[in-house]
């Protein structure tokens, strides 16, 4: 586990809040993978606890921002992959106790599941309305992004007649040019990946014959799995990996912004749209500060900063430029994850266990 400390954060205090998520790690299981304070800009008056699945890059901003608005604040991030999160919450949740005061993931069924067994509170606030109404589950959980589901490609080493512009012209350039595409494409391992697992479930459901077709094509082709975006991105964009599958199109863009060599594509058949979610539990100590921080992430200013600095897409599904395929609002192929309750069924734990062993047959056992 990695200790960060943003400013002139005193190293003591630094010391008793990773103490804190260690102990809370080790009583679940989970583990934050990095713990990172951002203290206040005056003196302290009170302070937000995070527990987030999202890269702190894109935290970042949002968290420097909100505390011009409340510079008494100190905000503690500790993040995790999406499981590791959802466990620990849920164990704790069991335990009327909670991580921290505001849970976030892109892992967005697996918030809807934790509100369902009674983990997450209502939230008010003037702002929070603003969420799409497919982003907003009985005021419990909240989507604050609009996020592209995008294929990405090596711009250096994948010629233009080789990329991929649907789900079914992938699949057919994996069977086409398979010597040359064989081990060089990568994606999530659903097995170990929430995010990867949602995509996948939601990919099934849109159309069974493409996906099966596609699945067949990435286990011929030796599919590289891993536990996240930024891990395939980075693979991509040094070249061993030619083409990444499924991922998020808000990490992508942020990548084309350092000027790596990637290329994005919104598929043209349908495009799945994920909003990270937000949620305060059940039993945080500051749900008070914790809803007026949800209230900003949904507020014009939050949207504003979050569009220009963190996520790149607005939530009307305004897209920054350099996106290859057509525009995912006005061309009808964007297909929202809604939030709510048809995602208890992507928790459901014999259809979750059928899943995973039909895409492993698929996907690990046609490898050659």
């Amino acid at each position: 586990m990695r200790l960060t400390s943003i400013g002139l954060a005193s190293k003591l205090a630094c010391a008793a809040f990773s103490l804190s998520a260690l102990l809370l790690a080790a009583e679940t299981g989970a583990h934050a993978q990095t713990l990172t304070r951002f203290p206040a800009l005056t003196a302290e008056v009170d302070r937000l606890s995070i527990h987030a699945a999202t890269d702190l890059y894109a935290l970042a901003p949002l968290i420097t921002d909100f505390q011009k608005l409340s510079p008494g604040t100190t905000v503690e991030i500790a993040e995790y992959v999406t499981n590791d999160l959802f466990v620990a919450a849920a164990e704790l949740c069991a335990q009327k106790r909670a991580l921290g005061d505001v849970y976030l993931s892109s892992s967005v069924d697996q918030l809807v599941k934790l509100a369902n067994d009674g983990c997450a509170q209502r939230v008010e606030g003037p702002d929070l309305q603003r969420a799409p109404r497919w982003a907003n589950w009985r005021d419990e959980v909240f989507g604050f992004t609009f996020e592209p589901i995008v294929m990405v490609y090596n711009r250096d080493n994948v010629p233009a007649d080789d990329v991929p512009h649907t789900h079914l012209e992938l699949a057919e350039l994996l069977r086409r040019e398979a010597d040359r595409y064989r081990g060089k494409v990568g994606t999530y391992d659903v097995r170990l990946s929430g995010i990867g697992y949602l995509l996948a479930f939601n990919d099934a459901r849109q159309t069974t014959t493409t996906y099966g077709r596609l699945l067949e094509s990435l286990g011929r082709a030796q599919v590289v799995l891993r536990c996240c975006t930024s891990k395939i991105l980075d693979e991509v964009a040094a070249g061993r990996l030619l083409i990444g599958y499924n991922m998020l199109g808000s990490y992508a863009y942020e990548r084309v912004r350092r000027g790596e060599p990637i290329g994005i594509v919104m598929p043209a058949d349908y495009t799945l749209v994920l909003s990270r979610g937000a949620m305060v539990p059940a039993h945080a100590a500051n749900a008070g500060l914790a809803a007026r921080f949800l209230d900003y992430l949904l507020s014009e200013r939050g949207q504003a900063v979050g569009q220009e600095q963190s996520f790149f897409f607005g939530l009307d599904g305004a897209a920054p430029p350099y996106i290859e395929g057509p525009d995912v609002v006005t061309s009808g192929i964007a297909r929202p994850i809604v939030v709510g309750p048809t995602l208890l069924a992507v928790q459901d734990a014999a259809r979750r266990k059928r899943f995973l062993e039909d895409w492993s047959q698929s996907v690990i056992q046609n490898a050659p």
